[in-house]
């Protein structure tokens, strides 16, 4: 199934957010980090370079002191832009018609 793929690429709990924050602009490892206060540094480091291996963002380093790292979308990763900006909608709209989404598990 073509949505199995999608999901290894950009599932889980970080991939999606982590793309989320790069819609507007590129960004340092330490900005990502303030806006997702809840992951670790180094669950942000690992997803990020699965996110790299996978050609949706590119690092780059600018050799400064101190060094400069940002990620941003590649031209590949753009594709899913419309995609994340989709799921953040639906998401926004079922916190609207439902408040606060409550996830349950299925037994």
């Amino acid at each position: 199934c073509a949505l199995d793929i999608t999901m290894d690429y950009i599932g889980g709990k970080w991939k999606s957010v982590i793309l989320w924050y790069l819609i507007e602009k590129p960004l340092r490892f330490g900005e990502l980090k303030k806006l997702i206060p809840d992951i670790t540094e180094k669950m942000l480091s690992l997803q990020l370079k699965t996110l790299e291996k996978y050609k949706i963002i590119k690092r780059k380093a600018y050799s400064t002191v101190p060094p400069k790292v940002v990620y941003s979308y590649t031209k590949e990763g753009q594709g899913l832009i419309p995609v994340v900006k989709a799921l953040a909608k639906w998401g926004r709209q079922q916190g609207e018609k439902y408040g606060k989404v409550e996830i349950k598990k299925i037994k």
